[in-house]
């Protein structure tokens, strides 16, 4: 995994908590769940091909 990854996904977290407190402090509680669960969701897609290929290594390592 790389480091530009990892920032990728402290960027989108860091956006995402201030859309959300933004979104509280202005009384708008429901899209501020709904930022929250959609960088969530984008977080999962990004993690999906990396989850792949980790569970490929751990099938080449352990000969499944």
């Amino acid at each position: 995994m790389e480091i530009t990854f990892i920032f990728k996904i402290a960027a989108i977290g860091i956006i995402v908590a201030v859309l959300q407190q933004i979104l509280s402090k202005s009384g708008r509680d429901e899209y501020a769940m709904l930022t929250v669960l959609a960088g969530i969701l984008v977080i999962a897609v990004m993690l999906l091909p990396q989850m792949h290929t980790l569970y490929d290594m751990v099938q080449s390592i352990f000969d499944l």
